[in-house]
């Protein structure tokens, strides 16, 4: 699955464990009714998002991951994580020359 847009946001790498890392960023769709899309890199794709800039037209490949979890009072709760795993800038249109009549 792919999402397309303009960066919003890009955070800073940030070290969860010894064993694990994230980055997250925000990719607003330029859809009729645009939606910031919170979409995170783990682990080595973290470095990935060095090469980008807010602003910058992009398409992400995603995976939807889900997972449960049950609290001390015993409530089940579900949670969501967008991931991705692969980033390509899209070419911005270039600007038609003049043609002489």
């Amino acid at each position: 699955m792919n999402i397309q847009g303009k960066i919003k946001v890009i955070n800073d790498t940030m070290v969860v464990s010894e064993k694990f890392k994230k980055r997250d960023f925000v990719v607003t769709t330029q859809d009729e009714y645009p939606q910031d899309i919170l979409i995170q890199m783990t682990q080595d794709k973290c470095d990935v998002l060095n090469g980008y800039n807010v602003g910058d037209s992009v398409d992400v490949s995603i995976n939807i991951r889900g997972r449960e979890w049950t609290s001390p009072s015993g409530e089940v709760k579900y949670f969501n994580t967008i991931e991705g795993w692969r980033i390509n800038k899209l070419e911005a249109p270039s600007p038609q020359e003049d043609l002489p009549y």
